[in-house]
């Protein structure tokens, strides 16, 4: 068989590995942020952390499908550790980017959610004098 194929085989492989491996991850130690987000709502924090999964594994799996064709012929051994390494770092990449792009995104709407749960500021009981001129 043509090394090509062996160098696309690896990459399947190893890239819907690492992304089965995210997704779990994520959606294992996602759960108590979300029940937190979402004001001790653990149905609709479910529901999201499902559809969050859903939608990781649609946007990195299309990715895989489109960054599988090599520019370059694979003829060596060596040629095809290189590729395959190089598209994996991309694969990595993309999960790496989307991870972060959700914790931003859920720790802004946490921000906006403790600030409205946070107690009101106590109105003063008493006036300090101003300064004499």
């Amino acid at each position: 068989m043509d090394p090509t194929v062996y160098t696309y085989l690896a990459y399947v492989l190893i890239s819907v590995g690492l992304t089965i491996w995210v997704a779990r991850t994520l959606h294992k130690n996602g759960r108590p942020f979300l029940v937190d987000v979402f004001a001790d709502r653990a149905d609709l924090a479910d529901s999201v952390n499902h559809l969050l999964v859903v939608g990781f594994y649609l946007i990195n799996f299309g990715y895989m499908s489109l960054a599988l064709k090599l520019a370059y012929r694979v003829d060596t051994a060596v040629s095809g550790i290189e590729a395959l390494s190089y598209k994996v770092g991309l694969v990595l990449v993309v999960l790496g980017l989307m991870h972060f792009f959700n914790l931003y995104v859920f720790s802004r709407i946490r921000r906006a959610k403790r600030i409205e749960r946070a107690p009101r500021p106590v109105q003063p009981d008493a006036m300090t004098a101003p300064p004499a001129l």
